[in-house]
């Protein structure tokens, strides 16, 4: 709540005027949930050790795959909560609480934090449970993408349409279809980054970059000078998000310290659903839907990996890949995990820069 308390007096001290500024509390709120992350992460940690909340590597899944990551056995999971906890109370702190996207995008980011926690939860209480169930999960997600959903097409502020990258003129607008398409981002996002936590901060790793790069469009599309000249659509009120994208890009860099290889604690469910889904309703709020297919690209790929896998076994029984996700295909082939890590990384970096570089290519 620094945001009010400080702000307030800026008729008082003049200097507190610079709390007005997106960008100061930005840095602000990056700053404050990555410091969040770096002090609790330690205590967090050894409190999940001592509750034994630890990595289970399942060897009937895969021998070889439990040959590679049996040292992981018992290593503390769930550390989502030391992510969500950092980015909630840096927003709490630092941003505007009455603006309604932020609120929704909390909204967001607890409700699928729940989800994975009880995923993550079955699946350590319970030896040979592999959490919750397909249907349950989904049907949690739906049902969250329908209420935002519902929200958006029946606000007269926030618009239906979707904008194309490189195309300044093609606008579709889908109206009441838009409730399907939210959906389609949140269940799709937020299992994407799922698949993806496979292996030690490859996941959390694409996440600093995805956040990263929101937090740049989220800023463009709530000012009104730049998006006019960027000619981009002009959302009154996004601007917000950029302190909630850096936030999580704050809170990701700390978690980072921790789970990069070999990672000492891992994010869970609780932490993969949340950041997916959270990431994916900031990209609806902006109208950069379709933007976030290039942009959360290997995201994108990891999912594509799996259902191509499942598609062709079902229909040929053949498998396409060694193993899915596409990162064990890899780990098969005899790839190092600290090359995919870091080759991953190097490919979202590059999606991140080519993703700010539409901006200009319309």
């Amino acid at each position: 709540m620094f945001y009010y308390l400080l702000y307030s007096l800026h008729d008082t001290f003049s200097a507190l005027n610079v709390f007005r500024y997106i960008t100061f509390r930005s840095a602000l709120a990056a700053v404050t949930s990555f410091l969040i992350s770096i002090i609790l992460g330690p205590i967090i940690i050894k409190k999940l050790t001592q509750l034994k909340i630890g990595q289970h590597v399942r060897k009937e899944e895969s021998l070889a795959l439990y040959d590679l990551h049996r040292h992981k056995q018992g290593t503390p999971t769930m550390g989502g909560v030391l992510i969500l906890a950092s980015i909630l109370v840096s927003v709490f702190l630092w941003s505007d609480l009455y603006n309604s996207y932020v609120v929704i995008t909390i909204l967001t980011c607890i409700w699928l934090g729940i989800v994975g926690f009880f995923d993550d939860y079955l699946k350590l209480t319970q030896k040979k449970s592999k959490g919750l169930n397909a249907t349950m999960k989904l049907f949690w997600q739906f049902l969250l993408g329908i209420f935002i959903g519902l929200y958006i097409y029946l606000d007269p502020n926030i618009t239906t349409t979707l904008d194309f990258p490189f195309f300044k003129k093609i606008v579709i607008d889908l109206g009441i279809f838009y409730i399907l398409f939210v959906i389609l981002i949140i269940v799709g996002s937020s299992n994407a980054v799922n698949l993806t936590d496979g292996l030690d901060g490859l996941a959390i790793g694409c996440v600093l970059m995805v956040s990263f790069a929101l937090a740049i469009l989220s800023y463009v599309s709530g000012h009104v000078q730049i998006s006019r000249y960027l000619l981009i659509p002009y959302i009154s009120g996004v601007g917000e998000l950029t302190v909630f994208c850096a936030a999580i890009f704050g809170a990701s860099l700390g978690f980072l310290w921790f789970n990069c290889f070999p990672a000492t604690v891992f994010m869970g469910d609780v932490g993969s659903l949340s950041l997916g889904g959270t990431l994916g309703i900031i990209a609806v709020f902006i109208k950069k839907e379709l933007l976030l297919g290039i942009l959360g690209g290997i995201f994108v790929i990891e999912a594509l990996s799996v259902i191509l896998q499942v598609a062709s076994f079902k229909l040929k029984k053949k498998r396409i890949f060694k193993m899915t996700p596409i990162h064990h295909h890899f780990q098969m082939m005899g790839w190092p995990e600290s090359k995919i890590i870091i080759r991953f990384w190097i490919i979202g970096i590059i999606l991140a820069i080519l993703t700010i570089m539409t901006l200009k290519l319309r």
